[in-house]
């Protein structure tokens, strides 16, 4: 099987490689580079191309690649002055507060 043959991808794999390219394109990414980007996603989440069916298949795989952004969470936020955080949520609440206002008319 030639590298890049993708007969071996379930159609839910498929659909989720073209999700992922989709988004990449929002972003500004070439076409080639986010298809590339998109199926090397599928392959962390998947370990690669599967066929359903027949033993030791269609096991749940856990999406680690969906998670990873969880794990970096919350270190800019604790690294600041706990003043910082207070004058950035008082400005938040007032753009907020004043944002309703104005779609309120």
């Amino acid at each position: 099987m030639p590298r890049g043959d993708k007969s071996k991808y379930t159609d839910k794999q498929e659909r989720k490689a073209d999700h992922i390219a989709e988004g990449y394109e929002k972003r500004g990414v070439s076409d080639k580079e986010a298809e590339r980007r998109a199926w090397a996603t599928v392959n962390k989440d998947d370990g690669g191309g599967k066929k359903e069916g027949g033993s030791g298949r269609g096991k749940h795989t856990g999406h680690p690649a969906a998670h990873k952004g969880g794990k970096s969470g919350g270190k800019a936020s604790a690294s600041r002055s706990a003043a910082s955080r207070s004058e950035s949520a008082r400005k938040a609440a007032a753009t907020r507060k004043r944002n309703a206002e104005h779609h309120a008319h």
